[in-house]
């Protein structure tokens, strides 16, 4: 069965619509992305100069051979720094734990306790299937109202907008990552991703899971820091190598 090629217009005035329709689809494309960096343009920090915030919250991005993958690593790093300078009080990590084999939440704690954050000061969310459910469920479940997020520079655009639409006064901190097929994946998936984030921030669907109110959080900063230590709150969110989606999700 042969296949009929689309005819081009022949007509000019046919022509001039079909660049006009084609230009109109990529100026609609492009609104969401557009909505994500003029909506947090003044949001963006750096670990130097985040401001003390009592929660921060990493994003799960996948695991190699059951230990963080490089990009959540980094990320990881991040948090432990704004511990230690005493910028946060409070890690919330918030991951996929979606099968027995797979624990993103627990293989983060296992890093933060490693580089020096007090386990007593990491709160898990087991069910950050993505960055949507994780920023509902830190305000509805764990009771974030103010937070700094964690993620690669590509990704905390997205975040820190749709955190916002959640309910919670972010800030974010976009770590660096070396501009390899993953980054560049990244940073192309985020213009059809602003979309999807679009959508989430009008019409607010409820995540994947819910379940009941946790007070982690609440207790964590209640106890204070250990007498050892100084600094203030992190709220953290998120086997074989990871793909990017698990990476960008």
């Amino acid at each position: 069965m042969k296949i009929r090629r689309p005819r081009l217009p022949r007509t000019r005035a046919g022509q001039r619509r079909l660049v006009q329709s084609v230009m109109a689809a990529c100026v609609l494309a492009l609104l969401p992305a557009t909505w994500l960096y003029m909506s947090t343009a003044d949001r963006l920090r750096t670990t130097a100069d985040a401001p003390r915030t009592p929660v921060a919250v990493v994003f799960g991005a996948g695991l190699w051979n059951g230990e963080p993958s490089p990009y959540l690593a980094h990320r990881l790093d991040a948090a432990a720094k704004l511990y230690r300078a005493g910028r946060i009080e409070v890690v919330l990590v918030t991951g996929d734990n979606s099968r027995e084999d797979y624990d993103e939440p627990d293989a983060m704690r296992a890093y933060l306790t490693r580089h020096g954050v007090p386990g007593t000061r990491i709160v898990s969310d087991y069910a950050g299937f993505d960055t949507w459910d994780s920023c509902v469920r830190a305000r509805k479940i764990f009771g974030v109202d103010r937070a700094v997020l964690i993620s690669q520079d590509f990704h905390i655009r997205r975040a820190v907008a749709l955190c916002e639409a959640a309910g919670i006064d972010s800030y974010g901190v976009g770590v660096a990552a070396k501009h390899d097929v993953t980054w560049y994946y990244g940073g192309t998936r985020e213009v059809f991703a602003a979309g999807k984030a679009a959508l989430d921030a009008v019409l607010r669907p409820d995540p994947r899971f819910l379940g009941p109110k946790e007070r982690g959080v609440s207790r964590a900063l209640a106890a204070g820091r250990p007498s050892n230590s100084t600094g203030s709150t992190i709220t953290c969110a998120g086997g074989a190598s990871p793909s990017p989606e698990e990476i960008l999700r």
